[in-house]
């Protein structure tokens, strides 16, 4: 890529830019545009090296590699091939031994606020000891496992145990329905089901076997040998002779040792389902090898991440944010992390802020969804507003799912980071494995609203229809014109939709097809993110997309808390915008509800 530093000098007097100062640079793995730019060229200069120098130090290889990337059977990459390893004794056992064995792995906290800790030496046990579990009912490499948990300290040692067996994973959000849970088991022929007989959320007891009994009820699960039960509750559950075995049964008697099976590097660690335009789900199928090397990395680029963090993604792990950011990348980093059940706003809105100050969180990552939802309610109600709770320990904040807009980054900034916090605007996806474009709080100047450059070894674009490469400051596709290590392998299944969804012959059969628009700050070369391309709407033909109509309407922070947009057919333009708007007030009604329509209409015009 070309040098972004002197541009980025160039305007930093301008405002809504900002700096990171020398408390962010100091001990960064990156500290400094310069340092930046030296990887970036690293990668340009020798890409297949760039990663081979990373897979090695980052990973412990039972069988080291000899070939990085296989390009011979394009768009279907492989990396590091010749080798063999195992995830779950990257995350855990490569600690054994080392200080690390005694310290902190996770933090967690109930929804009900009991605090649970538990140490690497510990977690590795449990692991160990649900994976002889998993063993005992003929479950093995290749199998597949279908997760449907709770966010609790058992979901991530059920992913854990899974990869250590060498057993593919694929975990279900708690919130899905029978039918996903019945269409995912089918599509990936999962032998074995984990789930709990409830969850906890909001103070509320939510049912999750019965979920599941439901699903395999409806036919075609027949794979399905055993479900594994853990009781998070005391409330009785559904027993099915013969199929269903609690935990406490399944682990009585068995070893707290397990040793690690290595598998290829393009083994599959995972299966994570993902929502497809056609309706069906896709079953997006990652590698081991690749996947937990780029985990591992961007803990270190993106979240800085250092011996004393103690580092907290809210997302659960049922999206491929509590994948790489709760199950995996925190674990191979050696990191301490908060592992939360609940919601954020039970038993009030301020749980996020109290739960920061009570564990000394130093590193935060959620939603700009959460971040909008929470600004109404301090707006509303001061006592659950930021400014209550002890914020000091923070020094990075982080946002992932959907592009945040100028103003909830500017709340975040001043009233959770103290204006002293980088804010890492993270854009990447399911497909992704992990971050592409994000600042780097060592190095990167922000932009509220925009997810800055990639990071080095990605190489990312913004096209036209036909492939060619867009100047800055035009708007169009989002591509990945070259490979990478964390990149989706294949559609679990379906090779064909695999090529048709992200490598379309239109542009090439090579270049990564992300599926989002874009747009090149002229001056900066900033990426910023305008929306789905197929949720862009067509007015009297004028292509507009919906996240930037929500951003407008979301940036009348005097009036809006939550806006999302779509379309709807239209005689006269063809087809017509659609706003669903979430007031900081009570829902107008009247003449009331006809003005502020037309205020809102205006000031999105």
């Amino acid at each position: 890529m070309s040098n972004p530093s002197s541009a980025i000098e160039s305007i930093l007097v301008e405002n809504r830019i900002f700096e990171p100062d020398d408390r962010a640079r100091e001990g960064a793995r990156i500290s400094g545009m310069d340092a930046y730019q030296a990887l970036c060229d690293e990668a340009d200069k020798d890409f297949e090296g760039f990663w081979a120098k990373r897979a090695r130090e980052h990973l412990i290889w039972t069988k080291p590699f000899t070939k990085t990337l296989d390009e011979s059977n394009a768009p279907f990459y492989q990396w590091f091939s010749d080798g063999e390893l195992n995830a779950s004794a990257n995350c855990l056992d490569k600690h054994m031994g080392t200080p690390v064995e005694s310290k902190t792995a996770i933090i967690f906290e109930a929804d009900g606020g009991e605090v649970t800790k538990i140490t690497y030496k510990e977690l590795l046990a449990r692991v160990s000891q649900f994976a002889n579990a998993l063993k005992a009912k003929g479950i093995g490499k290749g199998d597949r496992v279908l997760i449907y948990m709770p966010m609790t300290i058992e979901g991530v040692v059920a992913m854990q145990a899974c990869a250590r067996i060498g057993a593919t994973h694929s975990v279900v959000f708690g919130g899905f329905s029978s039918k996903a849970v019945q269409e995912r088991i089918q599509d990936a022929g999962a032998v074995a089901v984990v789930t709990a007989n409830f969850q906890l959320r909001g103070g509320k007891e939510l049912p999750l076997k019965s979920i599941v009994d439901e699903g395999i009820a409806m036919g075609g699960c027949e794979s399905v040998k055993t479900v594994f039960v853990y009781e998070r509750t005391p409330s009785a559950w559904n027993r099915v002779a013969g199929r269903d075995v609690s935990f406490t049964e399944a682990l009585t008697g068995q070893s707290t040792e397990c040793a690690p099976v290595p598998v290829n590097a393009e083994h599959p660690l995972f299966v994570l389902y993902t929502s497809g335009s056609t309706g069906k789900p896709k079953g997006v199928q990652h590698a081991t090898g690749g996947y937990l090397l780029w985990a591992k990395q961007t803990m270190e680029w993106t979240f800085d991440i250092r011996p004393e963090d103690v580092f907290w993604c809210t997302a659960d792990i049922g999206w491929i944010t509590g994948h790489t950011y709760v199950a995996y990348g925190p674990l191979a980093a050696g990191a301490t992390q908060v592992v939360f059940e609940g919601v954020p706003t039970y038993p009030n809105a301020g749980r996020f802020w109290q739960m920061i100050e009570r564990h000394k969180v130093t590193i935060f990552y959620t939603a700009p969804t959460a971040i909008r939802s929470l600004i109404k309610a301090a707006e509303s109600d001061e006592a659950v507003h930021p400014k209550q709770s002890d914020l000091s320990s923070l020094r990075i904040l982080g946002t992932v799912r959907e592009p945040i807009n100028p103003e909830a980054w500017m709340w975040y900034y001043r009233n959770v980071g103290g204006e002293r916090c980088p804010i890492v605007d993270t854009f990447w996806q399911t497909e992704t494995g992990g971050h592409v474009i994000t600042p780097v709080p060592g190095a990167t100047p922000l932009v509220p609203g925009s997810c800055t450059l990639p990071l080095p070894g990605i190489k990312a674009a913004i096209v036209d229809e036909t492939g060619k490469e867009l100047p800055n400051g035009s708007g169009g596709m989002l591509v990945i014109q070259r490979p990478w290590p964390s990149m989706i392998r294949t559609i679990w299944g379906d090779p064909d939709r695999f090529k048709k969804s992200y490598f379309p012959e239109e542009l090439g059969g090579r270049t990564y097809l992300a599926g989002d628009g874009a747009v090149r700050d002229a001056r900066t070369g900033y990426f910023r993110i305008t929306g789905r391309i197929d949720d862009v709407l067509n007015v009297s033909g004028h292509r507009l997309g919906t996240m930037e109509i929500e951003s407008a309407l979301v940036a009348k922070t005097d009036l809006v808390a939550e806006a999302a947009v779509v379309g709807r057919p239209d005689d006269v333009t063809g087809e017509a915008i659609c706003a669903f708007v979430v007031l900081k007030r009570g829902r107008p009604d009247g003449d009331e509800a006809k003005a502020i329509a037309k205020e809102l209409r205006d000031w999105v015009g």
